[in-house]
């Protein structure tokens, strides 16, 4: 067991080469935008396949620089949050 929890830690799980949760999120955002574009512009879907290739680029490279993209971004969404401070003070404390 102690091999399975070093190998999520030191290799984790990526997609097309990519962080998971940027390659999700710039799939999800930009392939229906390119079906509501060629819906209502009848715009060519080829332009989207390069922009999608070009944003898939940037997220590889960015993964290589720091390949724990997507724990940082999940990490980032838990702990982004504006608490209610029992006592006052200024700033925001982190108390129960």
């Amino acid at each position: 067991m102690r091999d399975m929890i070093l190998k999520a830690v030191a290799q984790p799980p990526k997609l097309f080469w990519g962080p998971v949760l940027p390659v999700a999120l710039n799939a999800g955002l930009q392939f229906p935008l390119m079906f509501m574009m060629i819906g209502v512009g009848d715009v060519n879907p080829l332009v989207f396949i390069f922009t999608i290739i070009i944003a898939h680029g940037f997220i590889i490279l960015a993964g290589t620089r720091e390949p724990h993209l997507s724990a940082m971004i999940q990490a980032f969404g838990q702990t982004n949050k504006v608490s209610t401070n029992l006592y006052p003070e200024r700033g925001n404390k982190f108390e129960p």
